[in-house]
């Protein structure tokens, strides 16, 4: 079975040697964003400006975004030791492939808010790999002291039906208190959910318009000591 590993040339492309480029990128980034440049056309003054190329600048994307922005995403965020006895809402594919992206050996970036990102995604697609139930029972772990745990994935993604069939499995099997819903607009659900319900996802949208959220992704890699970890 397969991994969810790196890109060929991501090691090349994400050496130290680039750093100082892709560090300077990301604060004019994070600085045009902060004054309500749009994100496309910012992102290619800067690209251009330091000649990366178009998964570089992808990253510097990814790890981005305006001091406020950032600010008011860390004043909602809840830590994983403070979620005992509260519903928990899981941005389904946004963490389960940072996971498997780490444990594959994939390029992982430390954004500016703290969140950890992967350049993997999904693709209209989702295939089930070797670190797949690792990753779901590290999770289910974790929050056992959550009141209730609810994932979130996208319907329209193939495959979606057979990962919600396992994670039924594998939550009788080792007494998780799971619900899964496979949702059209996944994002726009987590996001009308209350602070009642803590959310769990580094996407940018949901972590800017959704309520209280935890950092679940880069916490549980930060306390098994895995990922291959990019910060600029």
């Amino acid at each position: 079975m397969r991994n969810r590993g790196p890109q060929p040339n991501d090691p090349q492309l994400f050496a130290p040697k680039h750093f100082p480029a892709l560090t300077a990128a990301t604060d004019d980034l994070c600085w045009l964003l902060g004054r309500g440049y749009g994100v496309d056309s910012a992102l290619q003054l800067v690209g251009n400006r330091y000649r990366l190329n178009k998964r570089q600048r992808m990253a510097v994307g990814r790890v981005s975004a305006g001091a406020e922005e950032i600010a008011a995403r860390k004043s909602r965020e809840v830590e994983l030791a403070d979620i005992a006895g509260r519903g928990v809402a899981i941005d389904g594919f946004n963490l389960l492939i940072l996971l498997e992206s780490a444990y594959g050996g994939g390029l992982l970036l430390h954004a500016r808010d703290g969140t950890y990102r992967d350049l993997a995604g999904v693709h209209g697609t989702y295939k089930h790999v070797r670190h797949t139930e690792p990753a779901l029972l590290l999770v289910g772990e974790a929050l056992r002291p959550a009141a209730s745990v609810k994932w979130y994935f996208d319907q329209p993604v193939s495959n979606s039906g057979r990962l919600k069939t396992l994670l039924r499995k594998l939550a009788e099997s080792h007494g998780f208190d799971w619900d899964v819903e496979l949702a059209y607009n996944p994002d726009k659900e987590l996001i009308a959910l209350t602070d009642e319900v803590v959310l769990v996802s580094s996407d940018s949208w949901i972590l800017d318009d959704g309520g209280a959220w935890c950092n679940l992704g880069r916490t549980l890699l930060e306390r098994e000591g895995v990922g291959w970890v990019a910060k600029f």
